[in-house]
């Protein structure tokens, strides 16, 4: 589930990528099930097509997303205990990254040995180390300023695994520069240019309608939980002038504490039509 939740957040805004941002922000804090039909109409106010909601929802209930509970003509979902789970654990991610934290200079290295004729089982372990924040410095050398990301690494050695883990805890030496060490093992240029188009979007949105501000602020949320699982979360002193996390954060903040009540008030309008139908 943790896999699925990086890929749906990153992932081009399909229908259920979108859905679950909708489930995330409405229907987590709800404590209990939906009409099916709120949903749909939740996805047809970010422009998705009913056929494209539906199939959305039908996938999630098939996958074990969602359970379905069938009342006369109608069906109401609720979110299985795993998906709450992901879902919480998504949510305490959002809402707490971008903060600076004290980094103590040292870093954690990862050696990575796959047999050459096992390259899915190198993509999948690879992947997974880049959504953990670790940078490539090649060779199968990883690295994070974050030490107490090792324990993410243990299942990805585990006793039928073929891939070979080693990790170090290390300081850097006198010989060689530090920016270029990151900029090596990271795109800050493309993490910078998302930044950038986050702020522009959002900075300047002034939704007028009920309808609007309940689609820009699922927006708002959808683009932003990207963040954690593509920004390495580097601290402040090895990061270029002027970083854009900072004022993205702001925007993030500020625009979410703004349109917060009236985006709950109007998907909690659906969901009252939907009792009265």
């Amino acid at each position: 589930m943790e896999d699925q939740l990086r890929r749906r957040s990153v992932g081009a805004p399909a229908a259920r990528s979108m859905l679950l941002t909708v489930l995330g922000e409405y229907v987590l804090p709800r404590g209990e099930g939906v009409w099916q039909e709120t949903l749909v109409e939740a996805l047809g106010a970010l422009d998705y097509k009913m056929h494209a909601a539906r199939q959305a929802l039908a996938r999630s209930v098939g996958q074990g997303w969602l359970t379905a509970e069938r009342h006369g003509r109608r069906s109401r979902v609720t979110l299985t205990d795993s998906t709450a789970a992901m879902l919480q654990t998504g949510t305490e991610r959002i809402y707490a990254f971008g903060e600076p934290w004290a980094w103590d200079g040292r870093w954690l290295l990862v050696v990575l040995r796959v047999p050459e004729q096992r390259r899915e089982v190198r993509h999948q372990v690879r992947t997974r180390l880049a959504w953990a924040g670790f940078g490539s410095l090649g060779g199968g050398l990883w690295i994070s300023p974050h030490i107490d990301r090792e324990s993410e690494l243990r299942d990805l050695q585990g006793d039928d695994s073929v891939a070979e883990l080693q990790t170090f805890r290390a300081e850097m030496g006198n010989v060689g520069d530090p920016q270029q060490v990151v900029t090596g093992a990271w795109d800050l240029d493309g993490l910078h240019a998302g930044y950038r188009q986050f702020i522009d979007r959002f900075a300047r949105s002034r939704p007028q309608s009920p309808a609007g501000l309940f689609a820009a602020q699922t927006m708002l949320v959808h683009e932003w939980r990207k963040f954690p699982f593509l920004d390495p979360g580097l601290p402040e002193e090895l990061l270029p002038a002027k970083w854009p996390r900072e004022r993205a954060l702001e925007v993030f903040r500020e625009r979410h504490d703004s349109w917060h009540a009236g985006a709950q008030e109007y998907f909690d309008a659906l969901e009252t039509e939907r009792l009265a139908a």
